[in-house]
This record gives structure tokens, sequence and C-alpha cells, in this order.
């Protein structure tokens, strides 16, 4: 990917003003700078500005207070607190020629729910000069994350006020950018289960940047998303189990629920009545959820015993997983 230097800024506070006022265009025979500013919620560079009214007349409306001075080389075509599209206009202008809204942020604009609102997060062209640096930011901004990358296709862009990255882009870097590995699983399933991409855009995008952080559990988290519990193979829970000195179980189970349709049960131990499901980011979703919740009762109501594990968590705490296979076997009669 080529991400060679990140910015942090951190200012003290957050707008949460909402305005409306950028979001009717102007009526017929507006300006040019009137329509600028409708394009980018108000938000002007200084040279944009400049070119649109002259010098002088830029000053003297920020003097008089009717514009505002956000930071070097950034105005506001009004006065008060900054709204979070404008917040996302100044991030974008302020990183420079190229930039685009990247990771959660972008992602989230394009309608993804449930990701970290700040900081705001910017990709911009690596070749730019690593020198070059935000300048100083307001108190009512969010923080501003800059990532430089070599690799940026233009069908990886789509339009946008400010442009974005496309959503299956934003996903993966914010995969890639994530504080943590479960915050990275997370972004890559929501985006899935929410609809706003398939796993397969994302798995199309991802195959193209090897060298991306997380690689390797990026591609494992989308296959689980992709093929739910079968994406934890047979080789891969027998392996566990003959690690943890477990007995073979039954795996794919075919069998009939009480309304006659035919289910496969990931993991049975026939003999002993433990049954375990491995579930992939789909279960997570309302409707699986509920179906999954019918389908367990009536194991339940049969006397089985079931275990469920994210397969990721299979994966990754092994040991864990066996633990409390063994106590369930031993618990429903199995001597070690």
């Amino acid at each position: 990917m080529g991400v060679v230097h990140t910015v942090w800024f951190r200012p003290n506070a957050i707008a949460t003003l909402k305005r409306v006022r950028w979001l009717v265009p102007p009526a017929d025979g507006a300006s040019g700078l009137d329509w600028l500013a409708f394009e980018q919620s108000g938000v002007l560079t200084v040279r944009q500005a400049t070119a649109a009214v002259g010098e002088g007349k830029v000053r003297g409306l920020i003097r008089s207070g009717r514009w505002r001075a956000v930071c070097r080389g950034i105005v506001l075509v009004e006065n008060g607190r900054l709204a979070r599209d404008q917040q996302l206009w100044v991030a974008v202008l302020a990183a420079g020629h190229g930039a685009v809204l990247a990771g959660a942020t972008a992602a989230t604009e394009s309608g993804v729910r449930g990701l970290r609102p700040d900081p705001i997060w910017v990709l911009v062209p690596a070749a730019r000069a690593r020198s070059q640096r935000l300048p100083l930011l307001p108190p009512d901004m969010p923080g501003v994350a800059v990532r430089r990358t070599t690799l940026l296709p233009t069908d990886q862009v789509q339009l946008g006020r400010p442009m974005r990255t496309t959503t299956a882009r934003a996903l993966i870097d914010a995969a890639a950018w994530a504080r943590c590995d479960d915050e990275a699983r997370t972004a890559l399933a929501v985006g899935c289960q929410q609809r706003r991409v398939t796993p397969e855009e994302l798995l199309a995008i991802v195959v193209g940047m090897p060298r991306v952080r997380r690689h390797a559990l990026i591609v494992e988290t989308i296959t689980d998303i992709a093929g739910g519990a079968e994406a934890l193979s047979e080789i891969d829970f027998l392996e566990l189990c003959r690690r943890y000195g477990l007995p073979r179980p039954d795996l794919q189970e075919r069998r009939r629920d009480a309304t006659g349709r035919q289910r496969f049960i990931d993991v049975l131990w026939k003999r002993w009545g433990v049954h375990v499901e491995v579930d992939g980011a789909h279960h997570m979703d309302p409707r699986h959820w509920a179906d999954d919740m019918f389908r367990q009762n009536d194991l339940w109501i049969e006397g089985e015993r079931i275990l469920r594990y994210p397969s990721w968590f299979v994966r990754r705490n092994p040991a864990k997983v066996a633990d409390q296979l063994r106590r369930a076997l031993i618990a429903k009669g199995w001597t070690p």
C-alpha cells in the first residue's frame, strides 16, 4: 500500500450544531462564489475566495466578522462553529491537492453506521512532500489523521462532498488503521451486515493491497463473513480436537428441525449430545439471529447442550474454546 506518514491533531471539541443552509442550491443567477460555497458547504481555500472576490474583499469580510478564518489557508463564508460537513471540508482542503476522505470517515459518509466518528481520516498521494503538515486546526474540529498511499486507482474514488474512497476501499483502510484486531473485524462485518458492501467487493480490493496492515486478518475475516460457519473447515476443527485431546466430532450433520426444514449442524458429538455452532458475521443480522435462536431452542428442548463461538474466536483463542468443549463433554458423560 505504501503508507509512509501519519499526522495527528487533537483539538478540544466537536461541533454538534446542524445546518441546512448548504443543502439548498443557490437561486438562478447566483454568482460563481455562491455555487462554490454551496458545493463545499461554505468552506473555501483562501486562494478560491481571493480568485472569486479579490484579496481585499476577503480580508474585509473576515475583519467584519461576516466570514471566519478557520485556519491558515481556509475560510468559512459565515461565522459560528463548524458543522460536521464543514469539518470534513476543512480536513480535506487543509490536507491539500489530491486529498480524499478515507477509512472509517469515508465509510460513514457512504452510510455505514457504528464506526468511530473521529479522527477524520484523510488519504493523500504519497508523492506529496513528506514535510507538508496540516495547519493548526481550530478547537471546534475533531482530530484529523492523514495517511499517504502509493495505491489509489481512480476506480477506488467516488464522487462526494467532499470526495472520498469507495465503501469497499474505505472499509479495508478502516480495518488496517483500526486500534485493535477486534475493531478491524467489526469495521468489515458491519459494512456487510448493513448491505453497504459485499464480501466479494472487499476481497477484490484487498488482494491488490498485499502490503496493507493486517492483510492476513482482513482476508480471513472476509472469508468468514462470506462463508459463515463453513469458513471454518473440517480440518481446522479436527486439528483443534487433536491438539487438545478431544474426541473426534461429527461435522456438518444433517437434521430436520421442528418445522421439517433440513438444517446442518456445524459440530456434533452424538454420543454425548454436545453441539457446537460456529458463527460467521451473517449470524449477527437480526433476521438470522432470530432464526438461529429458534433453531437453538429446538435443540435445547431435545436435550442437547449447545455452545456457540464466532469463527474468528475459534481461530484466535483455540485454548479457551477447547477448555469449554472439554467441560461440556465431561458434564455429559465423556471420560478423558
